[in-house]
């Protein structure tokens, strides 16, 4: 019989064969993929940008190997013989060049300087000629290793030389001299022999250095030094332009931008400092000449230097140009003249530069503005914030100045020219907003020309891209162009997209994020940018007229009634644009609603000097915000202005009782007013959206009424009181009922708590139970009427009444009998909650009793915590966690039937 054995040993059986079979498979693989990679041709180069491994495809080195099977870790590969090569020779010229130094510096000193300087130009001439055979037998990497060496070889010949045969020359003149023969020789070396990577950078690094070690030989003024500056960062340009090699134009273009900078910031600086016009004449020629190069490099730079070359130009342009005007007038008008400059940058747009180049040049023009515009923000900010130091010292009397109100220590006869930058800038913005369709006219020539594309490229513009299908500024197809394209052909124009350009704007135009292809929808559209300019323009000129009132330091009286009356204009702003959309028209009236709220701040903390002007600028602000929300529409902006007026209202009230000479707990019930209208403004109001941020409002106003009656108990009792009686007005109506009720509810019954400590009662049972009996009452009249109801709403208001008093004064009672009264009737009504499962008595009478007993067990429990050890406490307390600990699943699943039966009571 054929033995079958246990089903465990043959599944471990089975398993090993397994394993072998798989072990068998890999190596099989693996010696096939091997043979097939053998017979097999090369296959050709992939094309650039393809990676074939990524997909498992043959690796470049194994062509028409097919991937690895799974499981295959290929063995660790020694050193590549080229890195090896490299890192030895890389060696042997560190180490080659270090002996030379010190050949040349410090040894072989019976030899003299002549003598060495002979033997290093024999080695000199063997290093330079070494590399052409090299590069004959394909050795490059020992070439460029012995030419790494020559070049340094050469350096110590000329120190060599100077040693020898010029020892008194000038050290700077010299090394200027040298530095060109070296250049001049190590380009024509690396042009020799093109193979070489070195020769050339070196070269490029070395043509530093002539002019500038030059013309600090000589003695020259900064002005040639700047020359001699920017004439090297010229030379780099070109060679970054036209040079051979990578590492060439590299270098060349780090140098460039080296000494370009440095050239500029020496025209700059002389241009500043200039004592008058003609001082700044010829730094602003230098100035003139970097941009001229900055601009002709940008023909034929990529796009991205392209436009840091236009930044760089028209940088240098506003500084040459504003500079020599800047020198005749003050100081502080000096930024007028950098500012026109920067203006008169925007008519680029009309040349034929690169559109690279026009986009930085365009990109200098705003940074200017943005800096002339940020060296108004400080006394903009002083105008805005310095009227909070008058909450300090309200109403102590009209200053004779604006600047006395301010309390600022600016200097302000600095600041002269701000309010006309500001001014300035809001008025171009203002214009682009009004001639916006103009504007897009001339800038569609800017956003239309596109550099070269590859062929096969969509026509620039095509399918709602800037300057879509445009020839100039038109609608029509550029030549060439079909009519209408296929869908997804390149260049076709996204679904949706209409003909004109995104910047064109219009409420027609459809927004920038509503589709078309990936380009335009990064930009913003049309109406956007209109709705920007215009909201800049709203927030620049009413800047520049706080600004200039400071400035020319108006009467208090002038500066107050101005501010107010630019809170009018931008009221009416708002209120006139409001609810007219989400698109960028809606900027512009939410702007000047937002900045027209700042105005209103700043007035009103302006007009606290004084009476007569707090009364007057807080009357028209609340006039003028309830008009607005009148007259606005519905929508957020309705309910800002009703806000407002709210707010202006409650404070007016606080001015009330400041004239009445009344203390701030007397005046508490004068604020109320405004709370009170509210109530009754919900009321007719409903459920309008604007009724709910009113009377919160009005609550807050009710809050800050509270707060000044804290001092006085009597007061404060009564401001409670008050408060119940307006939130019972406001629960009548069904939508406030649940909220308004409770709140009621325990505003009089804090009220009542206040009212009997105040008057120092001893017995406030006397009080509350007459309140709690009607109460309790009342409310089992209604469950009787409505078993549903809460218990909470039945009974919870009446025993509180007056069992919280109670337990309040038990605890400071040293007698025993209000303790003990107060403890059976909590047992009474927990026994009652528990019998007929109502959850308020049971809670409030629970809490009651252990509070009570808490109180009257606390002398004992002290006491006999102090005959205890010391180490007891601690015993017990561990003992008991570990209790709860073991019993924890269980005290969980008790906790849980716990809440479930509270939660089903009433």
């Amino acid at each position: 019989m054929e033995h079958v054995p246990p089903p465990a040993e043959e599944l471990a059986r089975l398993d090993r064969e397994l394993a072998e079979l798989d072990a068998r498979r890999a190596q099989l693989l693996t010696r096939r993929a091997w043979l097939l990679a053998a017979l097999r041709p090369p296959a050709p180069t992939a094309a650039p940008g393809w990676n074939p491994s990524a997909w498992g495809a043959p690796a470049a080195g194994r062509p028409g190997a097919p991937a690895q099977p799974w499981g295959y870790v290929p063995p660790k590969q020694p050193s590549a013989p080229r890195s090896a090569q490299n890192v030895l020779l890389t060696l042997g010229g560190l180490l080659l060049t270090i002996a030379a130094i010190a050949f040349t510096l410090v040894s072989w000193g019976s030899m003299g300087i002549g003598g060495r300087s002979a033997v290093l130009a024999l080695v000199t001439v063997g290093a330079l000629a070494a590399p052409a055979v090299l590069l004959r037998r394909g050795l490059t990497a020992t070439a460029e290793a012995l030419a790494a060496l020559a070049l340094v070889l050469t350096l110590l010949d000329a120190y060599a030389v100077h040693a020898v045969a010029a020892p008194d020359t000038d050290g700077l003149g010299f090394t200027a001299v040298a530095a060109g023969v070296l250049a001049a020789l190590w380009t024509a070396y690396g042009l020799a022999l093109g193979k070489l990577h070195l020769p050339l950078p070196a070269a490029v690094v070395l043509a530093q250095w002539p002019l500038l070690f030059g013309a600090w030989a000589a003695g020259a003024p900064a002005l040639v030094v700047g020359w001699a500056l920017l004439a090297t960062a010229v030379l780099d340009g070109a060679i970054a332009l036209w040079g051979k090699g990578t590492g060439t134009r590299v270098t060349a273009c780090v140098g460039g931008s080296v000494m370009a900078f440095s050239a500029l910031m020496v025209g700059l600086t002389l241009s500043v400092t200039a004592s008058g016009p003609l001082g700044a004449l010829a730094p602003g020629a230098l100035l003139l000449t970097g941009a001229a190069a900055a601009l002709a490099g940008a023909w034929r730079a990529p796009r991205g230097f392209a436009r840091a070359g236009g930044v760089v130009a028209g940088l240098a342009v506003v500084a040459a140009v504003g500079g020599v005007p800047a020198a005749a007038v003050p100081e502080d008008w000096g930024v007028l003249a950098y500012l026109s400059a920067g203006l008169a940058l925007t008519a680029v747009v009309r040349t034929g530069l690169p559109r690279n180049a026009v986009l930085g040049v365009l990109v200098a023009s705003a940074a200017v503005v943005a800096g002339a515009l940020a060296g108004a923000l400080p006394g903009l900010a002083a105008v805005l914030l310095g009227p909070v130091t008058l909450l300090s010292d309200v109403w102590a009397g009209s200053p004779e100045g604006l600047r006395a109100a301010l309390g600022s220590t600016l200097p302000w006869t600095g600041l002269a020219a701000a309010p006309v930058v500001l001014a300035v800038s809001a008025g171009l913005l203002g214009s682009a907003y009004r001639w916006w369709p103009s504007l897009a006219r001339i800038a569609a020539p800017l956003i239309a020309r596109e550099e070269p594309g590859p062929a096969g490229a969509a026509v620039p513009g095509a399918g709602g891209e800037p300057g879509a299908g445009t020839a100039g500024t038109g609608g029509t197809p550029a030549p060439g162009a079909s009519g209408a394209e296929a869908p997804g052909a390149p260049g076709a124009a996204a679904p949706g997209a209409s003909g004109g350009p995104w910047y064109a704007g219009g409420r027609a135009g459809a927004p920038w994020y509503a589709g078309g292809a990936p380009a335009a929808r990064r930009r913003p559209s049309g109406a956007a940018l209109r709705g920007a300019a215009g909201a800049g323009a709203a927030v620049l000129g009413w800047g520049a007229l706080l600004l200039a009132g400071a400035v020319l330091d108006v009467p208090y009286a002038v500066a107050v009634a101005g501010e107010t009356v630019l809170v009018v204009g931008l009221l009416a702003l708002a209120v006139r644009g409001a609810g007219s959309g989400r698109d960028g028209s809606a900027a512009v009236p939410v702007t000047a609603l937002v900045v027209a709220l700042a105005g209103a701040v700043s007035a009103g903390l302006l007009s606290l000097a004084s009476e007569g002007a707090s009364y007057a600028v807080f009357g028209a602000l609340t006039a003028l915000f309830a008009g607005a929300s009148v007259r606005a529409g519905a929508g957020v902006e309705r309910a800002v202005f009703a806000v407002a007026a709210t707010v202006g209202g409650t404070v007016l009230t606080g001015f009330a009782g400041r004239s009445l000479e009344l203390a701030p707990h007397e005046a508490a019930p004068l604020v109320l007013l405004v709370p009170a209208l509210t109530v009754l403004f919900g009321a007719r109001l409903r459920r309008n959206p604007v009724a709910l941020p009113v009377e919160l409002t009005g609550a807050l106003g009710a809050l800050v009424a509270v707060g000044l009656a804290v001092p006085d108990a009597p007061f404060l009792a009564l401001v409670l009181a008050l408060c119940g009686v307006l939130a019972a007005g406001a629960a009548v109506r069904p939508e406030r009922h649940q909220v308004a009720g409770y709140l009621a509810a325990a505003l009089f019954v804090l009220a009542t708590w206040v009212r009997l400590a105040a008057s120092e009662v001893s017995f406030p049972e006397a009080y509350t139970l007459p309140v709690t009996v009607p109460a309790l009452v009342v409310g089992f009249l209604r469950r009787r009427k409505d078993p549903e109801a809460s218990s909470w709403t039945a009974y919870g208001p009446g025993l509180a009444a007056t069992l919280l008093p109670s337990l309040a004064v038990a605890w400071t009672d040293p007698d025993w009998q209000r303790p003990l009264l107060l403890g059976v009737a909590a047992l009474a009504v927990t026994l009652l909650g528990a019998r007929h499962r109502l959850q308020a008595l049971l809670l409030l009478g629970g809490a009651v009793l252990a509070l009570d007993g808490l109180h009257e067990l606390a002398p004992y429990v002290v006491q006999v915590a102090g005959a205890l050890p010391r180490w007891l406490p601690p015993a017990l307390a561990g003992l008991l966690l570990l209790v709860v600990g073991a019993t924890y699943e269980q005290r969980l699943r008790d906790a849980r039937r716990l809440k479930d039966a509270l939660g089903r009571m009433r």
